[in-house]
């Protein structure tokens, strides 16, 4: 009688071809993982780095108007957000040097959430999403923050963008921070200037992952407060015609152009339909001295003005 373990195998007895199949398998296998792998990361390589701006419009106006006209009032100066986006926007261009924007979200309060013209015409320029909270009887933003939480951790869970740029000073923001952060995203806290201590809650400052502040000189193109001289020089019997603005930004660029050459239009034209913030000031000062009037506030204006600079440039190239 065998007593044999009728479970143990006989290594004579086992096909040496089965085991050869069976390892060429495997092989096979790990390569068509490899391989996928392989195309999985050379996609995401070619994949641009696509950043975001979060703009906290009332902390903006706040902020900046306390620096460049000294009033937090928004109805005792004029802010040209056309402009300023512009020069944000060019900012992140050379700070995410190797990134794309995905597009410049501009947050504020409105009664029952209806836009004023203000906003309206915000609402209207490229690359910018402008969401309304509400605005309570004391003029105070109710909902902004929550709905700049559920923008920045809806875009970083999906992979929309690497890269947030986020213009508050709120204490509130950093859920929205740490949301973002939970899937990836880099967070980085723009601020403005304060003549006396921070703008910015601490707690904020300490959740992101780099910050940056802006000065005096970077607001006071785009921060006008408003006087009697101002409404004075800005009535309608002295105002330019869109025709008339846009071609003078014409003639800015023909001087432009003759001054600098092909090589600078050459590096400019990528950028369309911004303008780089040093060559939009020049463009707005320059403006101004031809027509004796001020453009500051006036965003249809500005627009025509940088429609005309473009249009010349183009029609060169």
């Amino acid at each position: 009688m065998n007593d044999a373990d009728p479970s143990a195998v006989d290594p004579s007895a086992v096909d040496p071809g089965a085991v050869d199949i069976s390892a060429v398998d495997i092989s096979a296998q790990l390569e068509r993982a490899n391989s996928l792998l392989e195309r999985v990361l050379a996609e995401v390589a070619r994949t641009p780095s696509t950043h975001a701006i979060f703009v906290d419009a009332g902390y903006l106006y706040a902020a900046a108007g306390r620096l460049a006209a000294g009033t937090e009032d928004r109805r005792a100066f004029d802010l040209d957000a056309e402009g300023l986006i512009e020069a944000l926007i060019d900012k992140a261009r050379t700070i995410f040097a190797d990134s794309r924007l995905l597009r410049v979200y501009w947050y504020d309060g409105a009664r029952r959430r209806i836009h004023t013209t203000e906003q309206q015409t915000i609402a209207e320029l490229p690359d910018v999403k402008v969401r309304l909270g509400n605005l309570n009887a004391n003029n105070q933003q109710k909902g902004v923050d929550s709905l700049i939480r559920s923008d920045l951790e809806s875009l970083a869970r999906h992979r929309a963008i690497s890269d947030a740029a986020l213009i508050g000073g709120d204490e509130d923001l950093v859920s929205a921070v740490e949301a973002a952060q939970g899937y990836g995203a880099r967070v980085h806290l723009w601020g403005i200037e304060a003549s006396d201590g921070r703008n910015q809650a601490e707690a904020l400052l300490w959740e992101v992952d780099s910050q940056r502040t802006f000065d005096l000189d970077f607001f006071k193109p785009y921060v006008a407060r408003r006087t009697v001289a101002m409404y004075e020089t800005a009535t309608a019997a002295h105002r330019p015609s869109r025709d008339d603005v846009r071609f003078v930004g014409a003639q800015i660029a023909a001087k432009w152009l003759g001054a600098r050459g092909r090589e600078a239009l050459v590096g400019l034209l990528p950028g369309h339909p911004y303008l780089p913030g040093s060559v939009d000031q020049d463009l707005l000062v320059e403006a101004e001295r031809l027509l004796q009037y001020s453009l500051r506030g006036q965003s249809d204006l500005r627009r025509a003005l940088r429609d005309g600079f473009w249009e010349h440039l183009q029609a060169q190239y």
